[in-house]
């Protein structure tokens, strides 16, 4: 009887572990990207040498741990990070701060970690958070030109303009910023620097946005382009991410009603969509 019983047990528990895991890969499907190439590290695909990020808030290099973390490590780039606010506006979870003293947190926040990531040069600059698009635009670009002539990127990677990777609106503002950057660098170039010859813009994945993100996340689905490249998104460098991030640590489960390591568990790629502006029309 208790040989009978055990094997029953263990009939059961392999049921449950076939059934789990069948789930895990059908949940996964929601966190793809339909006809991204698969490569270990986009910016070594494209074969640059030098990187600049260009992103709103501390944390939105979550987005990106992968990209940068394989731009240095396995790429051996020079990588440059641009935040452009500190954040203050922001929702604390947990509370680790006074909020009048949250911009002061999280830009130290944002600079730990990308020292973390391998990053080599990196600065957060102080427009207001969630005021970035009443910034003038002409202002924001020089900035971003500035920037771009120091550090001679060969690719810049930001967030899509017309969805910002979240629908966030300073979000979608520093991608166009980056976008118009880009353009004025390479029109007015001169001498040995001819400005980037890449810009690579975060896509976030479409069939889960539609399906968990609500009104939101159709809106990004519907105004973001395709992926062209899909890449490993260094879990632990993310979860490491928000370990430092301490005042945003517990962000993913007030977002999703989920911890970290599900979502991750679920969406452990980071896509990306690759433009070469040599060959852009």
């Amino acid at each position: 009887m208790a040989k009978r019983i055990a094997i029953i047990g263990g009939v059961i528990v392999g049921v449950l572990a076939i059934a789990v895991l069948a789930g895990v890969l059908y949940m996964r499907t929601y966190f793809s990207a339909d006809g991204a190439k698969s490569v270990a590290s986009v910016v070594g695909d494209a074969g640059a040498k030098r990187v600049l990020g260009v992103f709103a808030h501390p944390d939105d290099e979550q987005l990106v741990t992968g990209f940068f973390s394989s731009a240095k490590e396995k790429d051996g780039a020079f990588t440059s990070l641009v935040t452009g606010t500190k954040g203050e506006a922001g929702h604390q979870v947990p509370t680790v701060a006074r909020q009048q003293d949250l911009g002061i947190v999280r830009k130290a926040e944002a600079l730990k970690n990308g020292f973390a990531l391998g990053i080599d040069d990196q600065e957060v600059w102080d427009y207001p958070d969630g005021g970035v698009p009443e910034v003038p635009m002409e202002e924001l670009v020089a900035r971003v030109v500035a920037k771009i002539v120091a550090v001679q990127p060969e690719l810049v990677v930001t967030f899509w303009p017309a969805s910002g990777a979240t629908g966030h609106k300073d979000h979608m503002r520093m991608g166009l910023v980056a976008e118009a950057a880009v353009k004025q660098v390479r029109a007015q170039a001169s001498g040995s620097y001819r400005g980037p010859k890449w810009i690579v813009y975060v896509i976030t994945p479409p069939n889960g946005l539609r399906a968990f993100g609500g009104e939101t996340g159709k809106f990004v689905a519907d105004n973001q382009p395709d992926a062209t490249h899909a890449m490993p998104g260094n879990t632990a460098a993310k979860m490491r991410g928000w370990k430092i991030h301490a005042s945003q640590e517990n962000y993913v489960q007030a977002a999703y009603g989920f911890p970290d390591w599900l979502l991750y568990l679920l969406w452990d790629q980071e896509f990306y969509r690759l433009v070469d502006l040599d060959a852009a029309p």
